[in-house]
């Protein structure tokens, strides 16, 4: 759904009949006040807005969008005849994130709405802390591998026993360790070439990657070793000197906790072997294999290598 709000009705017609041929749902608003109305009863996906309109303009609209919470991340095209430099400036830097300038054509108009929808949609699906993508692009590349037909691997990461970092150190240092991990992982595939691997971060010190059958041993082993070595450097060095952390338990005695390793478990889909049709059962078998590396002592790797769900 968009919203457009603009007292020219003629104008406002025009950008309503275009947006609903392009298959957007629309509603109407005549200036800013009315506008803020309506964004108590609705939930557009973007906004466009005019600049000069009477009671309260668009600049005064978009200040009061990002000042609430509900509405503070709202994609807004600011729709004016403003067309000097300064004045794309000053709409800019008011909070508008795209500037379009009467008079306009439809393909313009259209173009602008699309990208700033999608790359709105973009941001909200990469992680803030790690800058990779999360669950609903992981989701969306498992079922792209799918309808391709080729052989893939899915590979499913935590931090063992990452809850010590947090408890000990506080959570900015167990952040350190979470943008280590994605950092190492971005070395790793570099290094590993060709075909390109595609990490995911969903949540926490959960990472997935997606890569060919024969890139996830080089992939894991590199990455491993990296983030080992940083992790040393991320504990205080008495701590990483003797090998483990003291946490104290909920009756203050303190327990002794081994640094950190990696547990990754990999689902795998092949033209010989085992096929995939939903996303969500490639996840869990993943998941499944990485609780069998979990009973493994120190950073460990376990691939599932049955070729159908009955063995």
């Amino acid at each position: 759904m968009v919203l457009v709000v603009d007292d020219d009705q003629d104008i406002a017609s025009f950008v309503e009949f275009n947006l609903k041929v392009h298959g957007f749902e629309v509603i109407r608003a005549r200036d800013g006040r009315e506008a803020l109305e309506l964004l108590e009863s609705h939930r557009p996906s973007l906004a466009v807005v005019d600049w000069m309109m009477p009671r309260m303009d668009g600049v005064e609209l978009i200040q009061h969008m990002r000042a609430e919470p509900l509405t503070s991340a709202l994609p807004v095209i600011m729709l004016t005849a403003k067309s000097m430099t300064v004045d794309k400036v000053f709409g800019l830097t008011t909070g508008a994130d795209d500037y379009l300038v009467k008079p306009f054509d439809t393909s313009e108009l259209i173009a602008r709405v699309s990208t700033t929808l999608r790359r709105h949609k973009d941001a909200r699906e990469v992680s803030p802390l790690t800058g990779l993508p999360g669950n609903a692009r992981v989701r969306r590349e498992i079922g792209e591998r799918m309808r391709a037909g080729g052989d893939y691997s899915v590979g499913y990461i935590d931090i063992d026993r990452f809850k010590s970092v947090n408890d000990v150190y506080g959570f900015d240092r167990g952040d350190d360790f979470i943008i280590s991990l994605a950092r190492s992982l971005q070395r790793a595939s570099s290094q590993t070439g060709k075909p390109s691997i595609f990490l995911g971060h969903i949540g926490g010190d959960d990472f997935v990657f997606i890569c060919h059958p024969d890139q996830v041993l080089p992939l894991t082993q590199r990455t491993v070793t990296d983030f080992e070595a940083a992790a040393d450097r991320l504990y205080e060095p008495q701590d990483a000197q003797r090998g483990y952390i003291e946490v104290p338990d909920r009756r203050g005695n303190k327990q002794k906790a081994a640094l950190v390793t990696l547990s990754i478990g990999v689902a795998q889909a092949t033209t010989d072997g085992r096929q995939f049709t939903d996303p969500r059962v490639v996840i869990a078998v993943a998941s499944e294999m990485k609780k069998v590396a979990k009973s493994q002592p120190g950073s460990y790797v376990a691939i599932d290598r049955r070729r159908s769900d009955s063995e």
